[in-house]
């Protein structure tokens, strides 16, 4: 229907039997009296052409909630479920005949996927809506905050059902109660509020609603025990298992039937994988897109060393940088003994040093020079030396390093189902292997390596004098090269493949032809449609750029076919502009390229390899993902669009800051963020997020600011308790210090590096299991979730730089011990349960 006659859809409904009567005008001019002229002939019009006969065929099959059967009217054959024949043949009686008033009503039926959609997103668009209203509310700021991979695993299969239930207490009280959800080892229960429970009471419960049906003995109870309590307003719920000194034979014979029979019926109980898909698509999206390098730390003897670390795009120039000239990785300069011990052996919450470093090649060989503001602090005579040299160097890097603790037995992340649903799922659930285990088994820490060098930091250093007479004290930070530190194994984080063809290794020189002008490179793999090569220099060209390769050593192996003139796209660029990803031309101009490779691709596949797994154990690069995802380094969102702009919608926040804890926690309910400290500039012109998330989209490289907020909990207002501001929104470096003295003054100050980057495809695979699984018992909630799970558009992660901050602008350890402790808070007034929770 036209979305101008919408509100007139009660008069069309009384028009629709009269449209063929001889009194059909007069009937309109009756019911439509108070309609203007010009509107009641849109109306006559629609109900028109609602009553034009119809020939389509529907078919309804994987489109609704309902088994669909073959059904024939006019010898026209539709495919439709229950719901759709009953508004069929209703809509038939009152037009006559099959018409599209008759098409379009069962096209819309309540159980249609459409139809839920749409409704989902209107209801969406409207809390979103009164949301928005309140200029300054900050509830629309609101998210939950997970712990990723942290779910519930089911041991066996939950049914939703609702039955009169008696219920005995250990002072043998009688009381009514109605089942929620029942298993073969655990019940969920339903009962008033006045009768106190505690966990690991013991219960009898009478099944009194299937008594009459079933032959269930009516004298003996069956014995559970309380497992966990949650109370409402009115009521409360008790989760239960079944006590293992209390077996009865004959009701586990009669409740495994039961289940088995009914679980379609009464459908399966799915609340906890629904929320596992949700809570593993976000680590999908988080993991890699997190600029933190996590790097497992192994203590064996007594002695800590960095074993692994877990890479992806977007923290890899981390390891670039610690890459010599002969390309082997010594990330172990930056982690070296003395401070992984430090760290280890510090007793502040979160042990953190930060590490100034520059390299310096002479004779094609790296140097590493690095001090952290530790080594610093105790050699003050070189703090500017160091820092005014190091400034002026492009190499100059700031790092931040933090530790945590870890389990092994994190490594295990099974699905949410339990092993009974099938073959496949048992083996999902399996625990990791005992050789992948003793690999890991020494891993107590993670140094989470963070990159948060700053361009105007890097200015402002550059700026002190030095006396280049005494750089030769510099050897101190010197990492000597004749002593390698120890080995670290990098892994890539595994994101699903989504590449359409077979990657070979092939290095081979590659001129780049670009703008007029000639870059040389070498060839990384190739495939027929596509390639990667690394250049000298940087790439400073734009995405989707045509350019021409040639391959010189190529082109002297073959007389067939001239590689000297092929036609390619640039497709994507690496975070360091060196590595390019290309792909043909399509058509008639990039056919010579694809009929090049392709032949040398047939000749040569025997000594061709493909691209190499990385794993030497089967499972490692998923087991390391798994243990740093249950210790996140950053506080980080995602984000979906809604109404043109993106909004947050869940976030990840751990222990590895405090202060950020306590400042998202500040304005939110228990167990949410709040996160408008970083939407606070969304009235301003060009808001920094969502400016952001264009220019990803465009340069394909995420961006990243610094954040500077006075946090001030005393203050009863929002705007007074949290003042955030991105650094570009300061006039200059003496305004961003007047800025910090003033908040030291009264509330503490946070700085923090945020990172905007775009996010990927979702991974289904990894969730298929579990997304069939709910497909089964309601197919709606699976396509539900899988259009969840594609809106996801943007991440955010925030590290917290507040100490570093605090140096770079001349503050002393004292001051940066004092802004640890959160000024006192004021008295928050919400209603009811709220105050009680918020005051304590």
């Amino acid at each position: 229907m036209n979305q101008d006659l919408s509100q007139y859809a009660a008069v069309i409904e009384q028009l629709k039997p009269m449209v063929k009567e001889p009194e059909f005008n007069q009937v309109l001019q009756q019911i439509a009296s108070h309609i203007p002229k010009e509107k009641r002939f849109l109306i006559k019009m629609e109900v028109k052409r609602l009553a034009r006969p119809c020939l389509r065929a529907i078919d309804l099959r994987g489109q609704v909630d309902g088994q669909c059967k073959l059904y024939e009217f006019d010898s026209i054959k539709h495919y439709l479920d229950d719901v759709a024949i009953e508004v069929f043949e209703q809509q038939v009686r009152i037009f006559g005949l099959y018409c599209f008033g008759v098409y379009e009503a069962v096209m819309a039926t309540e159980n249609n996927f459409r139809v839920i959609r749409e409704k989902a997103e209107a209801r969406n668009e409207k809390e979103q809506d009164v949301a928005e209203k309140p200029k300054n509310s900050l509830s629309q700021f609101d998210v939950i905050n997970i712990g990723l991979l942290d779910y519930a695993k089911r041991n066996e299969e939950r049914m939703n059902f609702a039955v009169a239930l008696e219920i005995f207490t250990e002072t043998n009280n009688s009381l009514r109660a109605t089942s929620v959800d029942i298993s073969s080892n655990g019940l969920k229960i339903k009962l008033s509020k006045e009768q106190l429970f505690k966990p690991g009471e013991k219960i009898g419960v009478y099944f009194r609603g299937l008594e009459t049906e079933y032959s269930l003995d009516k004298k003996q109870a069956i014995k559970y025990q309380v497992v966990s309590i949650t109370r409402r307003p009115d009521h409360q719920f008790l989760q239960m298992k079944r006590l293992a000194d209390a077996p009865n034979p004959s009701f586990d014979q009669f409740i495994d039937k039961f289940i088995h029979g009914n679980k379609r019926r009464y459908k399966v109980n799915m609340d906890n994988t629904v929320d596992a898909i949700i809570n593993k698509s976000c680590e999908q999206y988080f993991s890699p897109s997190c600029p933190t390098l996590p790097v497992f730390i192994d203590v064996n003897d007594g002695r800590a060393l960095p074993r692994f670390a877990m890479a992806n795009e977007l923290n890899r120039h981390i390891l670039s940088y610690w890459n010599d000239e002969e390309d082997e990785l010594r990330l172990g300069y930056l982690l070296n003994q003395e401070r992984i011990q430090y760290l280890m052996e510090s007793k502040d919450e979160i042990p953190t040093l930060f590490i100034y470093c520059f390299n310096h090649i002479q004779n094609g060989r790296v140097y590493f020079y690095s001090a952290s503001h530790i080594d610093l602090a105790r050699h003050e005579r070189l703090h500017n030396l160091f820092m005014g040299f190091g400034a002026r160097k492009v190499s100059w890097r700031v790092f931040k390093i933090s530790l945590s603790g870890m389990s092994p037995k994190q490594a295990y992340a099974p699905l949410s189902l339990p092993d009974d649903v099938g073959t496949k799922v048992k083996r999902q659930n399996a625990l990791p292997a005992p050789r992948l285990m003793a690999k890991l088994k020494n891993l107590a820490h993670i140094v989470q390596v963070s990159d948060i060098t700053s361009d105007a930091e890097q200015l402002l250093f550059s700026q002190i004098k030095i006396d280049r007479s005494e750089l030769k004290a510099l050897k101190l930070f010197g990492h000597a090269r004749n002593r390698p530190p120890f080995p670290v194994k990098a892994f890539r984080y595994k994101f699903h493949e989504q590449r359409l063809e077979t990657r070979y290794l092939l290095r081979t020189t590659v001129n780049v032809h670009a703008r007029g002008q000639t870059i040389n490179g070498v060839s990384e793999d190739i495939s027929i449609n596509g390639l990667r090569i690394e250049i000298e220099g940087e790439y400073h060209g734009d995405i989707n750029m045509r350019v021409v390769l040639a391959f010189p050593k190529l082109q002297e192996l073959t007389n067939k076919f001239d590689v000297s003139n092929l036609q390619y796209r640039v497709v994507h660029v690496s975070g360091d502009k060196n590595i390019l990803h290309l792909r043909t031309i399509a058509g008639e101009e990039g056919l010579s390229a694809r009929t090049f490779f392709a032949e040398l691709i047939k000749s040569n596949k025997s000594s061709l390899k493909t691209y190499p797994d990385e794993e030497e154990i089967p499972g490692i690069g998923h087991a390391l993902r798994c243990i740093n995802a249950k210790n996140p380094a950053t506080l980080a969102f995602v984000l979906t669009k809604t109404g043109g702009r993106y909004h947050p919608q869940v976030g990840v926040l751990g222990d590895i800051s405090p202060r950020l804890r306590n400042l998202c926690g500040h304005f939110a309910e228990q167990n949410k963020l709040n996160l408008e400290v970083f939407f606070r500039d969304r009235h301003l012109d060009a808001p920094f997020i969502q400016q952001a998330i264009k220019q990803v989209k465009t340069e394909h490289q995420p961006v990243i600011r610094e954040l500077f907020v006075a946090f001030k909990p005393a203050e009863k207002d929002p705007r007074a308790a949290i003042d955030a501001r991105y650094e570009h929104r300061f006039s200059s470096h003496d305004a961003q210090k007047q800025f910090i003295s003033d908040t030291l003054k009264e509330g503490q100050f946070i700085a923090m590096s945020v990172s905007v980057t775009t996010t990927g495809k979702p991974d289904l695979e990894m969730l298929q299991s579990e997304i069939n699984y709910i497909g089964v018992y309601a197919i709606h909630r699976a396509k539900e979730l899988e259009e969840r799970l594609w809106s996801i558009g943007a991440c955010v992660h925030a590290v917290d730089i507040t100490d570093q901050v605090l140096l770079r602008f001349g503050f002393d350890l004292k001051v940066i011990e004092e802004n640890y402790q959160t000024p006192s808070q004021h008295a928050i007034e919400p209603n009811g349960i709220k105050a009680l929770l918020k005051s304590g």
